[in-house]
């Protein structure tokens, strides 16, 4: 007979002993091995297979110097350093097929933090007070899945007792179901996109994984580029193509999806070989109609949706983002082309879109051409971004680029 499927549980028992046992049950009744890690700071209830004293001394001190240490925040980055060194251990020893916690912001946090650093597939179950707010803290860039507690975590009733039963089945199925992902040995792509520009990403996906390329596509709303570029740092990537620069538009105007300073760095200091394009450099995504008016008076605005709204960027916006690229693209470690649609950014930025301004590409192209670091290269189309020409050029460079690598 298989082994059963082994899931980490981690629970302070010191406040939640009640909730962490009623989950333990439904794991084991459901065909799973529980190992409980219990990071408790007042006190060890010895009901734990990996308990509190394990997890200080992980860290490298002991249970009587944490808690003399009086602070909430200092305390917990000690626990978080040696729970996330316990459950690395047991994955190591004796292999994981799953994670689930349970917790307030403090649990929240500490639990989060372990499962972010073990790899993409393996499931994990956040069962949190916060899953109803702001998830990105905790969730990154990984594959968490976050499930609203509902109640506080606070004893057990008629609907945490289903919401605690749903989370322990959820992961139960998964474990039964893990089976890790071997690397298939093909080149590894990564692509941004958003819908504006899938008809392009598309065309260069399909012709790619049928010369057999791994592909990956990324949605720029700021986890996406975020996600990319973790990627980039984890895994050997043969090339990446940044077609949509949404989330920098968004960087330097105070829009919505912005990805954070240091978007598309990872390649740049790598050396990964990449192409960008400026695909939904025309517009900045704002917040609803009436506060996008506000936050960006005297602009052409598309109403996305209820929540979103698309603004037109304009010479200074577009110029700026040249800059931007100039100088990032100034610290590449390797070949790096930007490609230029003359015709059109997304499809907004079409006859057929919203946003359209048959002046602009050329503009940003000008300018482009005039800042980018001596040997970038630089090529303009006499094509929409959407156009299947376009997206061929795209096809080639990147086999161009991938032969040069693989020889080198």
């Amino acid at each position: 007979m298989a082994s059963r499927p082994k899931v980490l549980l981690i629970v302070t028992l010191d406040t939640k002993e009640v909730e962490g046992s009623f989950i333990r049950r439904e794991l084991e009744a459901a065909g799973v091995d529980v190992v409980l890690l219990d990071p408790s700071i007042r006190r060890d209830m010895g009901k734990a297979e990996i308990g509190p004293e394990d997890i200080a001394a992980a860290a490298g001190t002991d249970m009587a110097s944490v808690r003399a240490l009086n602070h909430e925040g200092k305390c917990q980055a000690v626990m978080i350093e040696g729970t996330i060194k316990c459950a690395h251990r047991l994955h190591d020893e004796q292999g994981l097929a799953g994670i689930i916690a349970i917790g307030g912001s403090m649990g929240t946090a500490l639990a989060t933090a372990v499962m972010r650093g073990f790899p993409y597939g393996l499931p994990k179950v956040m069962i949190s007070t916060m899953a109803s707010g702001l998830t990105s803290p905790y969730v990154g860039t990984r594959d968490i899945i976050m499930m609203n507690a509902v109640c506080d975590i606070s004893g057990l009733n008629t609907i945490t007792r289903e919401v605690y039963r749903n989370g322990a089945l959820a992961v139960a199925g998964m474990a039964h179901g893990y089976r890790p992902q071997q690397a298939e040995g093909k080149p590894l792509v990564l692509i941004s996109t958003l819908g504006t520009t899938e008809t392009c990403t598309r065309r260069v996906r399909h012709a790619l994984e049928d010369r057999g390329y791994e592909v990956m596509v990324f949605h720029t709303t700021g986890a996406g580029g975020q996600t990319l570029d973790q990627i980039v740092r984890e895994r050997p990537v043969a090339a990446v193509l940044d077609l949509s620069l949404v989330e920098i538009i968004d960087l330097l105007n105070g829009g919505l999806c912005s990805a954070g300073p240091d978007r598309a760095k990872a390649a740049m200091e790598k050396g990964v070989p990449t192409i960008f394009a400026p695909g939904n450099a025309d517009f900045i995504v704002g917040p609803p109609i009436e506060a996008a008016r506000a936050q960006f008076p005297g602009k052409r605005y598309h109403i996305h949706n209820a929540a979103l709204t698309a603004v037109r960027t304009e010479r200074e916006e577009l110029c700026a983002l040249a800059d931007h690229m100039a100088g990032l693209i100034g610290q590449a470690r390797g070949p790096v082309s930007f490609f230029v649609p003359l015709h059109g950014f997304s499809s907004h930025d079409s006859p057929e879109g919203h946003l359209y301004d048959r002046s602009l590409p050329p503009v940003f192209a000008d300018h482009v051409q005039q800042v980018m670091p001596q040997g970038t290269d630089v090529r303009l189309f006499d094509a929409h971004i959407n156009d299947a020409a376009f997206a061929d050029a795209v096809i080639e460079r990147v086999l161009e680029l991938t032969r040069t690598s693989a020889a080198a």
